[in-house]
Order: structure tokens, then sequence, then C-alpha cells
């Protein structure tokens, strides 16, 4: 497997003893929409601040489309393209005229062809219109969707997202989850950092899962829910009864909301699950009338929270 990130032992610790990032080990597969997951505080931004050499690691290393950061930095940033906490923005300047400095201080940027890119870039982020307007009017998704154009605006081999939605309105991030699946179809690695877990589920491949500065999984999107049992849930006129019985049968964390009920599957000592068909045979069995019996599939939502026992912004 081709990986354009890979970090060993990454590690940053601040001044004062804080301990940002603790040992992290990174594989981000090249082609990969990739989702690095965990709430604020997780050490998410500090880590692309290491790889995209903005801070130095304390110790360990972390090297980028094959080459070691921050040493490689001059090579490698120019196939890069980033969105972190934020655009810079020069307010007085309209939104048009930031794209064309950001892409004059760019010297491998062909300045034939300026004003053609960053009216494809501004168009691809939904801002032709807005593109005579100073930025410092922009709304804060406004500001949000220039900062991605400026990294659109030359073909990269990694894009490194930094909460690309925060801000963004509902149609909004569809419009930048489409962007990046498209900018995937074309070839780009993307890099997409969020506290949003569906976000994550919608538009990435393969995802890593943060707290407290370390890595606690990584894989496939499909794969980190996989590993994760879906609770039992049963549609019942009966629901008082069918918890009862459920709890008797070892169903754990029972829960009724009108006639639905739904529980987590007890584990045997063998580590397997309880067979649902012997569940559903129970309920028949102490007179439960069952109109609807499953196992509903786990999502990314309950992998990060049987990792960590933590949740967090599931909806922005």
């Amino acid at each position: 497997m081709t990986v354009v990130i890979e970090t060993r032992g990454l590690t940053k610790r601040y001044r004062g003893g804080q301990l940002a990032v603790d040992r992290l080990d990174l594989a981000v597969p090249a082609g990969s929409v990739f989702g690095f997951l965990g709430p604020n505080g997780s050490g998410k931004t500090t880590t692309i601040r290491m790889l995209m050499g903005l801070i130095e690691p304390t110790a360990g290393t972390a090297a980028v489309l094959g080459r070691t950061m921050p040493r490689a930095a001059r090579a490698v940033l120019p196939q890069v393209g980033a969105l972190i906490e934020g655009p810079a923005l020069y307010g007085y300047l309209n939104g048009r005229d930031n794209l064309l400095r950001y892409d004059s201080a760019d010297p491998t940027a062909d300045p034939r062809t300026r004003r053609a890119r960053v009216a494809e870039a501004l168009e691809r982020v939904g801002l032709t219109a807005a593109g005579g307007k100073k930025a410092k009017a922009y709304s804060l998704g406004m500001k949000q969707r220039l900062g991605l154009a400026a990294a659109l605006l030359q073909p990269r081999r990694l894009l490194v997202l930094d909460e690309p939605t925060n801000g963004l309105d509902p149609q909004g991030m569809r419009e930048i989850r489409a962007l990046v699946r498209e900018l995937a179809g074309e070839g780009t690695t993307v890099f997409l950092s969020s506290h949003l877990l569906d976000e994550i589920e919608q538009v990435c491949t393969h995802a890593a899962v943060m707290a407290r500065g370390r890595l606690l999984t990584q894989g496939t999107v499909a794969e980190l829910a996989a590993g994760t049992r879906g609770r039992l849930a049963v549609t019942t006129p009966d629901p008082a009864d069918a918890a009862r019985v459920l709890k008797e049968l070892g169903v754990t964390d029972v829960t009724v909301a009108g006639d639905r009920v739904s529980g987590e599957l007890a584990v045997s000592g063998e580590g397997e699950p309880a067979d649902p068909a012997e569940l559903n045979a129970g309920l028949v069995r102490a007179g439960v009338r069952v109109r609807a019996f499953g196992v509903e599939r786990a999502s990314l939502e309950d992998a990060f929270v049987a990792l960590t026992g933590e949740g967090f912004d599931v909806a922005g």
C-alpha cells in the first residue's frame, strides 16, 4: 500500500509540560479520503501543523509524500493544498484579489494562467458571484469557501483540510462534501480533520480516531464500524414486557421509546454475541407480540463511543 502521510512515534510536548500528541503512528493511503476524528483538544490540529512543517515535533518523525517534514517542506508543500485553522485573508481585498495574491506568492504558479485558475477555483467553491465582495464582509462560511479555493488554485497530490465545513449551512456542507468526493475521484488524496461524525461517515473511505493526544484506532470506515456490535431493536405493542424479558435473557442497556425497545446484545464467554433468533424466540414464548426485530448496523458514532466512552458533536 502506497502511503502519502506516515508518522512514527510523532510526539509534541509544549512548554509547561502539556502533551498534545503522544507517540502517533499514522498511515494515510494514497487516493483515500482520510477522516481524522476526535473531539476539540484531542491533538488533531497540532498533528496537522507538524505534518505541514509549521511546528517541530518533540520526538518521532513525519513523512509527507515520501519526504521527511519539516526538512523537505520546500519540495513537498507546492504539491499540497491546505486549509488549517481557518483562512488568513486580507479584509480590504475582495475574494478574487485575495486569491490572486495567494497565487502570486506561489513560485511554481504560472502568471499567464493566474486569472483563469482563480476564476475556476471561485466557481468550484460557489463564490463566483461574491468574488468582487470585500473579504471583511464575508460570513464565516464564505471565508471557509475562499480558503478552500486558495488550496485548489493548483492541482495537488494531497489536500489537507482542518474542519473545512466550519461555519457552513447544511447546503454548503453538502456542496463541500461533493467537492471532496470529486477531488478524490480525480486522484487527489484528501486528509480531512473533523469533530463531526456524520461528515466523516458520509465522505471518507478511511479514518483514524484521536482522543487526549493518542491514536485509538485507524482503518477503513467500514472496518471501524464493523468492529462494533450493533444494537438490538424490537418494535412491539408490549414494550414493558419486552424490556423485562430481554433483560432476563441477558440484554444490557435496555431502553424504551414508545413501542421501540433497544439494547446491547449479551456476549458469551467465548466473546460471541447472543443469537438474535434465540432472543426473538424468547420474546414469543413469553407472549410478547413482536412486530419488528433486528440488529441495527453499527455506525462510526457507535465505534467512537465504544473506543473512548465519550460522545461529541454529531450534527454540528
